[in-house]
Formats: structure tokens, C-alpha cells, sequence
């Protein structure tokens, strides 16, 4: 007989497979993949309901999704064995589980908490499957014993109270626990981490009672069931349960609606000599699924075999209808879809092992087909656009959202090469287009120098006189680092948007293509609500990757077009962690610059040449960029520091507040002092990089180079005014060049240079960020005042040689092998800190820089803001980059209470 849960099947052979076609090849229609979200086991079984989807594993846990943003909201250590079945009750107010452990676990689905725990008294082996009735609130079991027993939970309170020395795991196991060679006995297994998580504990026990079983239901084991109304000739709305078995028969059974229950055999369907593992029904038909690979239909209200179809060539190990369609799954990992008529129109490849589970449903007025398989993954595809019967209503806020993100990063819209010159064009193309969709007006700003256009947008608010709107003016950019894959690093395709454990992955997802859609859809949203009360102007730039080339200039010949603006909003940055929401108020600036020393005389030979007559020019280039810094880094240029603002008290406060939550969500980072001592250092203070050198001649270790070269950085901090700053390090580097009493001839050049800013965290712009922070993400951990006493400046040093903070020390190295956990902690139940309020977002500032933030400053005489819209671990530049779904729908409800509120101050 087939072992339903076996995990040998990952060999992933395709062998042929009839109903239309042959061979194992994608046909038809191929359904949409929404998420693809993975574990570490095996998903045994499948539920879903408006607001998860269940899945069970073969270590005995049940994983609870959100089908909105695919992250992980709990994971219930439920079963000490695989969980082979999960069952809602109609209302989906139950969730029930069976286990190779012999138990079935009743979960309130509003707490995720245990309510019941039923057994039986006898061995019956694996639950395998479980069918509930409402209107009797029986519960209905199939077993490896080949039994069906039953519990009527009107009956709980009456009966005796179950004994503990007849639960399962008090008895032993007439094979694993019998007697070995000489008498000895296998020790008892200890309790496993899941017995002891709290999840898994509390609610009613309860066994079955003894006359409540029917032996010998079926020859062999009872695989599936389910239960079904209207077959009944006399009263329509009667329930039937209908069974499947190793037997290969199919059994109905009346239910007795007496206390106590019960059931009786009227009606047994003969379906050969191959097990039947699965069955699904649609109206009076019923499709059962065997061990041969056929799918049998069955007209119920004749009890006749009205059609055979050889579906696979291997079990056919779940079915799922929806739509007028069938679709089945097994053995060799393709899913395959069958109309009415029962011709196959349809396969592909959605798992690359055996399918073990699947289910259909609706989700904001979307179909979707979910399977689950012994690759450890659950994926969900969207079957809408496959059915003859569409469910009606358009594709959602988020799928268009989706959708336009997917098109939009399939552009490689790199600035920095040349070669994808026309993708960056197209992108561009591409995203004026969304805009003039949602009704914007867009132009195309040229740049000099034929480089990338800089996308105008304008969404004019509700009253009739320009002059009574407020202007609020967005900035962003479409253009993204270079992603190549030559090492395989990447674990999708860099420019193919895909779905996984609750993150969006793909180049330009976080960085920073997604945030411009989210604001784009959250303007969309209020001019269809017609409660647009602002103009919205876009410009969204295609060099920002290389310091926003002709960006000043293209602005400054557009000024009429753009008009005036009350506040500019961007979002090109990231939280400080995964978990915590921020605003950013303050970037620091930077001026590269290429330092060369050049000589008279030709590359020579160090053997031949050399001697300290030699003014060599590597030699005299590094002994002037030694003198820029001394010990820890600091900045030996005269007056350098002097500008720099000193640390206020509210400066401190927040600091503080960030090292209190930082640390109390990851003790790993240390105490308090050292921790904002790094973050003042990165944010606050000014810094130099010296980031390659370039000699001439051929690359061997006897040249003497004519000419050396070094490219460097000075990252500015606020009040440093940019032009003092570079005659500072241009005459600092010019004096003690002429120390050097050289030869050889000095070049600097200023290749970028950004300015810092910072911004007011107390104005009304960022107060209404704040406002709508909160009430978008809602309670996030615990409150947040904060324990840690403010510090001095004298305290924000680091005392000790220790290693900076990273982004990736602040995620405890959260990469592309996690999985999304909501953000919002919504309690599950009601004494879950009840009383958290939603909490104000971290106000933080950065050190990297944006060039056009304080250009739009001042050409506007506009405050700006910043809204992070990624989490920490992102690997915004890096391989992998991702956005997790969740902040991206949260980022377009924050823009859109921003849009809407913000001309209201």
C-alpha cells in the first residue's frame, strides 16, 4: 500500500503522462507563480481560509502564512509526528490536525491555540485524514487500522474523564517499543522541543469513546475523506461522509444525528485493485485519486464510474477543484489541469519532488491553487486567468502593484554601462506610462550629454485654483547597481521580480524601484477615491547611481513645469533592523576626489634605476595621503572639524531611545555606550576613504611607475559647507605636497560631491510621516521609553578597540535563507499585551548621501523628509537584493496617508 508520507519520492523523475499530451514538459495555460514560501521539511498537508494558509510538516509543525504578504506568523509545534491532515470547519473558526502520532488537534484559528486534544484508546496508527460536521459538531477519523471513529464534542463535558495511562504516548508501540534480541526494551524517546513549546500544550483532552469506531472500514488504510450535502434523495441538505482507502474502494456513510453520533455504510464504489489516496468533489460528482495515477469520476446520484482518466504515471496524491476545473498532482512534481469534458489543457512543473497537498481559494477576488510538496516548499499560484469561470471583479491595488514592479525591474536599467543605455530608456518609457495611466500629466527631462531622461509626473489635487493646492514633490530613482551573477550568488534571476518566504526579490526591488511604485499606487488609490486634495509631482531620476548626472541641470530648465513645491518626500534608505520602523533626518555628504603624482621621467626599472635620487611617484603620493589621517582615522586637515554642530540633548534622547530598542531586541550588541559611540561615528561625525590606488606600466614588482593615482572620499556632516570643504582639502594636500620638496607634479580633481542635510525632525512634514508610521504599522514590541540615561559627547567615543555596528550585526545576519515574521505583533490572543499602544518610529540619520536631497532644498526653499522603506537586510547594492512584501504594501499606506493628510497642517 502507498505510505502517503513518505519522503523517498525527492528523485524528481518525470516519466510520461496521457490525457492529451505525453512527456514531462510544460502545456497550456501555465498559472501565474504569486510566492514560493520554504521550510526545512516536507508539507504534508495544506489548509486555507481568509486568513492563513495552514500547512503541515513532516517534523510535526504547523505553519501559519499570511496570504497577503507571505510572512511566517507563527509556527505551531503541534505534533510529535508528521502532520498528515489539516481540516477547517466551515466557518473557519477550527483547525483541525491529524498526526502520525495517533492524536487530532482541534486549534481555535483566532488564537492559534490549542483547544482539544482527541484520542483514541485503541492502536490505530497514523490519523490520516479527518472530516467535520457542523451541524452534528462531529468529528470524523480515518486511521491506518483501517477504522473510522468519531467524537461528538456536545458530549465532552458529559463524559468520564479520559485516563492518562491509555494516551498514546503513555503506551507502548506494539513494534518500535517491543522486546529486542536478549529482552531488552528500547528506552522511551524523550520529549521533543515541540512537546514542550506552549502552543502545543493546554486545551481539553479527550478520548474517544469505544463503541464509537467502525472496524474494518475499509480493507486496508482509510487515506482520505470528506463530507458532502445534497446527495440525499429524501432530505437534500443531508450530510453523507464519503471515504477512500488502501482497498480501493470508495464507502458513503449516513450520519446519525443522535448523541453520540454514528455512522452506517450505504453505498460502496469499486475503484480496482490500486488505492485510492485522494477525493475531491464537485456538486454530485466525485474524482478519486489512486495509486495508479488515474483520476475515476463517479456520478453520485447514479453511483456509476462515468469516466477513467490516466492523469499521471505515478500516484495521483492530491486533487483540488475550483472554477469548473480539476487539478491533480502527484508523484513527479507536475500539477495538471482538467476542464469539463475531462481533457487535460494544461501541466507544469511546481514542485521538483513529489506534491503531496493542495487546495483552492479565493483571496481578494483572486483564485488561487496551493501545493505543497517534499521539496519543503508551499507555493501559490494564481489560477484566475486559467478558468472558463471567472469569479469576476478586477486584479487588486497589490496585484497591479505587483505586477508593475515585475515589469518594471525585468528592465536592467543599469546607469553605470553603457551597453544597457537602451533598457534604462525603455524603463523610463515604461514607468511615464504607469503614470500617465493614473491619470498624471509626464513629460521627459533631458539630460546633457544624451544620458538618462529624468521622469516628470504631475497628479493635480481637487480644488479647481492651482494657487489654493499644496505641492508636495516626491523624488526617486529608476536606474540601479549592476547585478551580474558569474559566481551564482543570486538565488533568482537579478532582473525576473520572484516571490519567496514573504520577500520580493529581484535588482531595483528595494532600491529603489519598489518605494516609487508604492508612493505612484498610493496617489492612484486617492485620485480614484477622489481625495486628492494636493498636486503630486514626480522626478524620478535615471543616475542617481552616478551621483545624479545632469540631474541639477535638467531640473533648472524645467522650472516652470514643476512649479513651486511646499515639501519634498523621498525614500532611498532602510531601517536600522528588521523589525523596527524609521525616519531619516540627517545624510552626510561627500566629495570623491582623485589625487595623482606624476613624474618627467618614464617607467624605470627599480634594479637599474632606483635610488634615492629617484623622486618616485607611488612613493611620494603615499607619504601625501598619510598625512590626511592619523591614529583611529581622524581627519588631520586644519579647521576640518570645526563646523561640525555639537550634540544636542534631543540628539542624545534619541540616541538613546535607538540603543534601548536596538538592544533589547539583540543583547548581542553589546552595552549601550559603545553601540551609539558606533552609530555617531557612522551618522554624525565625518570620515575618510582612501579606495584604490592606479599605477602605470605593466603590473610586475620591479617597475618604478611614472605616474600614481588614488581615488578618495571625505564624507561631510552637516554645517561642513561644501566649498570650504574641498579648498580645505585641496590646499591641505598642495601644502604638504610642496613639503615633500619632489620632482613630481600633483593633479587633483573633484570627480562627485553631495551635499549633507539635515532635516527637521520636529515639522510638520515629518510629524505627519510620524502619525502615519504609527497607525499603518501599529504596536510594535514593547513601549518604547527608553531605560538607558542620555549621554555625553565626551561618552560617544568608542574607549576600546571593538568592532563597528553593521547592518549586518544589527539583523544578527538575517540574509536570503530567512523568513518574513510580521512586524505588526497583532497579539493572537487576548492576554498578549493588550495594552500596547502604536509607537513612534526610530528617528535616525545615515552616512551615505543622496546628492539631489539639499539641491531640492534649495532650489525649492522646501523642507524635506526621508521614509525608509526597507528593512536592514535588504543587501540594497549587494547580491540578493530584496524587499520584504510587507513593507512594500505598508510603504504605499503610509505614502497615502501622507498625500492625504499632509495638506491638511
Amino acid at each position: 500500500m502507498a505510505d502517503r508520507h513518505a519522503d523517498d519520492g525527492k528523485d524528481q523523475l518525470h516519466r510520461s503522462a496521457s490525457g492529451g499530451q505525453s512527456g514531462s514538459r510544460e502545456y497550456g495555460l501555465v498559472p501565474a507563480l504569486v510566492h514560493r514560501v520554504r521550510h526545512t521539511n516536507s508539507i504534508l498537508a495544506l489548509a486555507v481560509s481568509q486568513r492563513y494558509i495552514y500547512a503541515g510538516t513532516q517534523a510535526g509543525e504547523i505553519l501559519v502564512w499570511s496570504p497577503k504578504t507571505y510572512e511566517l506568523v507563527a509556527t505551531i509545534h503541534g505534533h510529535r509526528g508528521s502532520v498528515l491532515c489539516l481540516c477547517l470547519s466551515e466557518d473557519q473558526s477550527l483547525l483541525f490536525s491529524s498526526a502520525g502520532d495517533a492524536i487530532i488537534n482541534v486549534w481555535d484559528t483566532s488564537t492559534l491555540l490549542r483547544i482539544y486534544s482527541i484520542y483514541s484508546t485503541y492502536d490505530v496508527g497514523d490519523v490520516f485524514c479527518i472530516a467535520y460536521s457542523p451541524t452534528l459538531h462531529t468529528a470524523y477519523f480515518g486511521a491506518q487500522n483501517t477504522s473510522i471513529q468519531w467524537y461528538d464534542l456536545k458530549e465532552k463535558d458529559s463524559r468520564p474523564p479520559p485516563r492518562p495511562i491509555l494516551h498514546p504516548s503513555c503506551r507502548s508501540h506494539r513494534f518500535f517499543d517491543s522486546k529486542g534480541p536478549g529482552g531488552v526494551q528500547t528506552p522511551p524517546r524523550p520529549a521533543s522541543s515541540g512537546e514542550l513549546n506552549a502552543r502545543a500544550q493546554g486545551g481539553q483532552t479527550l478520548d474517544i469513546d469505544k463503541e464509537h469506531i467502525i472496524q474494518y472500514a475499509h480493507y486496508g488504510y482509510v487515506y482520505c475523506m470528506l463530507l458532502a450535502r445534497g446527495l440525499g434523495r429524501d432530505e437534500p441538505d443531508e450530510e453523507v461522509l464519503i471515504s477512500g482507502g488502501g482497498d480501493g474502494t470508495v464507502k458513503l456513510w449516513n450520519l446519525d444525528a443522535k448523541p453520540g453520533g454514528g455512522i452506517s455504510e450505504i453505498a460502496e464504489l469499486e475503484n480496482g485493485d490500486s488505492s485510492v489516496l485522494t477525493i475531491a468533489l464537485d456538486g454530485t460528482l466525485l474524482y478519486t485519486g489512486t495509486s495508479e495515477g488515474d483520476v475515476n469520476v463517479w456520478d453520485l446520484d447514479t453511483r456509476q464510474m462515468i469516466r477513467s482518466v490516466k492523469a499521471h504515471t505515478r500516484d495521483v496524491l492530491t486533487l483540488s477543484i475550483g472554477g469548473g476545473l480539476i487539478f491533480s498532482a502527484g508523484g513527479n512534481g507536475y500539477a495538471k489541469r482538467f476542464n469539463q469534458k475531462y481533457e487535460c489543457i494544461g501541466q507544469w512543473e511546481a514542485h521538483t519532488g513529489l506534491i503531496l497537498a493542495s487546495a483552492i481559494s479565493t483571496y481578494n477576488n483572486r483564485r488561487i491553487y496551493v501545493t505543497g510538496g517534499n521539496d519543503d516548499c508551499v507555493a501559490i499560484w494564481d489560477i484566475s486567468d486559467c478558468l472558463p469561470e471567472p469569479i469576476g471583479g478586477s486584479k487588486s491595488s497589490n496585484e497591479q502593484l505587483l505586477g508593475a514592479l515585475a515589469k518594471l525591474i525585468s528592465f536592467k536599467t543599469v546607469s553605470s554601462n553603457p551597453q544597457f543605455a537602451e533598457d534604462c530608456r525603455r524603463g523610463a518609457t515604461y514607468l511615464r506610462t504607469l503614470f500617465k495611466r493614473f491619470g498624471a500629466v509626464t513629460d521627459m527631462f533631458n539630460t546633457d550629454g544624451n544620458l538618462n531622461p529624468v521622469v516628470f509626473a504631475k497628479f493635480k489635487g481637487s480644488p479647481k485654483e492651482s494657487k489654493d493646492r499644496k505641492k508636495i514633490l516626491f523624488y526617486g530613482h529608476y536606474d540601479v547597481i549592476a547585478a551580474e551573477d558569474d559566481q551564482g550568488k543570486w538565488i533568482t534571476d537579478p532582473f525576473t521580480l520572484e516571490g519567496i518566504n514573504g520577500y520580493l526579490y529581484g535588482r531595483g526591488a528595494s532600491d529603489n524601484k519598489g518605494p516609487i511604485l508604492a508612493a505612484l499606487f498610493a496617489v492612484a488609490e486617492l485620485v480614484s477615491e477622489q481625495t486628492l486634495d494636493s498636486d503630486v509631482i514626480f522626478l524620478i531620476e535615471g543616475e542617481e547611481e552616478c551621483g545624479s548626472r545632469g540631474f541639477e541641470k535638467a531640473i533648472k530648465r524645467n522650472l516652470d513645469a514643476i512649479g513651486d513645491i511646499d515639501w519634498i518626500l523621498l525614500a532611498n534608505s532602510y531601517w536600522l533592523d528588521d523589525e523596527v520602523p524609521c525616519l531619516t533626518y540627517g545624510l552626510r555628504g561627500v566629495i570623491h576626489a582623485s589625487v595623482q603624482v606624476e613624474s618627467e621621467h618614464p617607467d624605470l626599472h627599480s634594479g637599474v634605476d632606483g635610488s634615492e635620487l629617484i623622486d618616485e611617484s607611488l612613493k611620494d603620493l603615499i607619504m601625501l595621503l598619510a598625512k590626511l589621517a592619523g591614529p583611529h582615522g581622524r581627519i588631520e586637515i586644519p579647521g576640518f572639524y570645526d563646523p561640525i554642530l555639537p550634540v544636542t540633548d534631543t540628539e542624545k534622547e534619541r540616541y538613546a531611545e535607538i540603543a534601548n530598542t536596538l538592544i533589547h531586541r539583540n543583547p548581542s550588541l553589546g552595552d549601550p555606550e559603545t553601540l551609539i559611540a558606533s552609530l555617531m561615528h557612522r551618522w554624525r561625525d565625518p570620515s575618510l576613504t582612501i579606495h584604490r590606488f592606479k599605477v602605470s606600466g605593466p603590473e610586475n614588482s620591479t617597475i618604478i611607475p611614472r605616474m600614481a593615482s588614488a581615488a578618495i572620499s571625505l564624507r561631510l556632516v552637516p554645517n561642513q559647507e561644501m566649498a570650504a570643504m574641498k579648498r580645505l582639502l585641496i590646499d591641505f594636500l598642495e601644502d604638504n605636497f610642496e613639503k615633500l620638496d619632489t620632482k613630481n607634479h600633483l593633479t587633483i580633481a573633484i570627480d562627485h560631491e553631495a551635499e549633507p542635510w539635515l532635516g527637521d525632525p520636529e515639522n510638520e512634514l515629518f510629524q505627519t510621516l510620524e502619525e502615519a508610521v504609527m497607525g499603518v504599522w501599529g504596536p510594535i514590541g514593547e513601549g518604547r521609553k527608553a531605560t538607558i540615561s542620555p549621554v555625553t559627547t565626551a561618552d560617544a567615543t568608542i574607549k576600546s578597540k571593538t568592532s563597528p555596528m553593521t547592518s549586518s550585526t544589527l539583523t544578527s545576519g538575517s540574509d536570503h535563507t530567512s523568513v518574513a515574521s510580521p512586524t505588526n505583533l497583532a497579539p493572537l490572543t487576548s492576554d498578549v499585551l493588550p495594552h500596547q499602544k502604536p509607537r513612534r518610529p526610530l528617528y535616525i540619520r545615515e552616512g551615505g548621501s543622496i546628492p539631489a536631497i539639499r539641491f531640492l532644498e534649495k532650489q525649492f526653499n522646501a523642507p524635506a523628509a526621508h521614509l525608509p522603506c526597507g528593512q536592514a537586510s535588504d543587501s540594497a547594492h549587494l547580491d540578493n537584493e530584496r524587499l520584504r512584501l510587507a513593507n512594500l504594501y505598508s510603504s504605499r499606506e503610509i505614502f497615502k496617508r501622507v498625500f492625504r493628510e499632509l495638506p491638511k497642517k
